[in-house]
């Protein structure tokens, strides 16, 4: 057995950082330096999270994403999530030090999940539209497409209404590309990787960056 195997859970993500670190280059074409410093924190866990490494190519940040995010987790506003497996992706323990909650609404009582089907709307859809009502202040999409297009409906007619950040990671085959695709092109800061790639992990991991940014000098 290899001495990794006596690796502690922090010792263990520090190599597994070193290794990403020193096989970018080769693996992506691109250099670390290629992104500011809190931009390759997001994409190396990212790649953490998932060992693939064409999310450095495939990952869009708007100028205003990271530093608003850190500033609505240093506030304690809300983390939403579309699925219960984004939300238990999240890091509790980091948001502990502001107070932030992490709500999804997908299995809650009417009318977020009572109306499922009415007008062709999905859980996710009704779920993420009731968790948009508490004033969230990151917006984590980690499945569903439905509901990152609800989403940015929401902030196309009620631009006033959310001044947060919006993580758009769906994954799939149907509207994933074309929801992320219309996300990159809203100057609302969110941070989303293009193509039909994403998935749970991959928004879970994009928070948690997050987290440990705004846990930098806090």
């Amino acid at each position: 057995m290899s001495k990794q195997a006596d690796l502690a859970p922090q010792e263990i993500e520090a190599a597994s950082f070193a290794i990403i670190e020193r096989e970018f280059g080769e693996r992506t074409g691109l250099k670390v330096t290629d992104f500011s410093r809190e931009e390759f924190a997001v994409i190396r866990r990212v790649i953490h999270a998932t060992a693939d490494f064409s999310f450095a190519h495939s990952l869009r940040f708007h100028p205003l994403a990271i530093a608003t995010a850190i500033a609505r987790l240093r506030a304690g506003r809300a983390v939403a999530t579309d699925v219960n497996m984004t939300a238990a992706g999240i890091s509790k323990a980091g948001l502990a030090a502001w107070g932030c909650p992490v709500i999804c609404e997908l299995g809650g009582p009417p009318p977020a999940a009572g109306r499922a089907g009415e007008g062709g709307r999905t859980r996710a859809e009704l779920g993420i539209l009731a968790a948009l009502a508490r004033q969230p202040g990151i917006v984590a999409i980690g499945n569903a497409p439905t509901a990152l297009l609800a989403v940015i409906d929401y902030c196309q007619r009620r631009a006033d209404a959310f001044d947060g950040v919006v993580i758009g990671a769906p994954v799939g085959f149907v509207n994933a590309l074309e929801s992320k695709e219309m996300l990159s092109g809203l100057d609302i800061p969110h941070l989303t990787p293009l193509g039909r790639k994403g998935g749970s992990p991959v928004a879970a991991a994009i928070v948690n960056a997050l987290i440990r940014l705004a846990g930098e000098g806090s």
